[in-house]
């Protein structure tokens, strides 16, 4: 067996398989896992010095083995060496064993009655590898049946949608926690100094030239009262900054301007930290004053419960 695979075929052949099945057992992202995980580099490493310690280990005990093979010994390994694949000992016994062929002197006693224009037919087993795959075939067959049609398993269509269903979940919580994939949906008011300091210097660098930098308003309108045109809070102004304002006439989308749905974020935030802080000389309201629903449902389930306490 040796012969067919030399030593210098055989080493790289069985360091690559095991190489494969590293990478595509150990998830390392993007990432080669040798490159990911240093110790993964140091088991290769080691495995690939073993490796070629056996086999120059083997090498030596079948020099010091063949030294001591008597003359016809090794007249007889020569013969064998001299072999093709398909006359070697090993390959004759395994393909005898997998076919159970008859040697051609036993055909005589394989003859069948039949006989049609001098053409003959031999009563020869059928392989054992087919018969083997037949048995597997009806076992796999009896056990698809019961799983599937007796007993109710998913079938292919069922598990499609459940996987579907669970890949939306998955995508709707990564949305949740995914700064630049952030929508009007999802966004929340952030109030932390550092974020609203990252949103002072946004607001700064880009929207000054038109708000002020007080916000006052200048040819945009006034950010510090209670009237919007576009409707205010953080979802109405992340998706005002995120997509511009009115056709024609408003502000530019600033999400095909380079800034991330983090920094509109930080930007709006910035913004409604500045309600009520009344500029010097603002600009006159425009738009309508704009009251938060959800707060005022809030507020008045609030005052419900509160008076059903005072009740009871």
């Amino acid at each position: 067996m040796k012969k067919f695979f030399p030593v210098y075929l055989r080493v790289p052949l069985i360091f690559f398989i095991v190489f494969a099945l590293m990478e595509y057992f150990i998830d390392s992202g993007d990432r080669p896992a040798f490159i990911k995980y240093p110790m993964v580099s140091v088991f290769l490493f080691v495995f690939l010095f073993i490796l070629i310690a056996i086999e120059i280990t083997m090498s030596a005990v079948n020099r010091v083995m063949y030294q001591l093979m008597t003359p016809e010994e090794k007249a007889k390994l020569a013969y064998e060496n001299s072999l093709s694949l398909q006359e070697s000992t090993w390959y004759k016994e395994l393909m005898q064993k997998l076919t159970k062929t008859q040697p051609i002197e036993n055909e005589g006693d394989l003859l069948m009655d039949h006989d049609y224009d001098g053409i003959k037919e031999l009563d020869n087993n059928l392989p054992p590898w087919w018969v083997y795959l037949f048995y597997m075939g009806i076992i796999f067959g009896v056990i698809y049946f019961a799983r599937y049609e007796v007993f109710g398993g998913d079938d292919q269509e069922t598990e499609l949608k459940m996987e579907m269903a669970q890949a939306k979940v998955d995508v709707e919580e990564y949305l949740k926690t995914a700064p630049d994939l952030m929508d009007e949906k999802s966004v929340v008011l952030l109030t932390d100094a550092t974020d609203l300091a990252a949103g002072k210097e946004i607001f700064t660098t880009n929207c000054a030239a038109c708000h002020r930098a007080d916000a006052g308003g200048q040819i945009g309108p006034n950010l510090t009262d209670d009237h919007w045109i576009l409707g205010g809070g953080i979802k109405n102004v992340f998706h005002t900054i995120t997509n511009g304002g009115r056709d024609g006439k408003g502000m530019v989308s600033w999400k095909t301007n380079g800034l991330k749905p983090k920094e509109i974020q930080k930007v709006a935030s910035y913004i409604l930290s500045l309600q009520g802080s009344n500029p010097k000389e603002p600009k006159a309201p425009e738009g309508e004053i704009w009251v938060d629903e959800s707060a005022t449902k809030d507020v008045t389930a609030s005052t419900k419960n509160e008076s059903t306490e005072v009740k009871k």
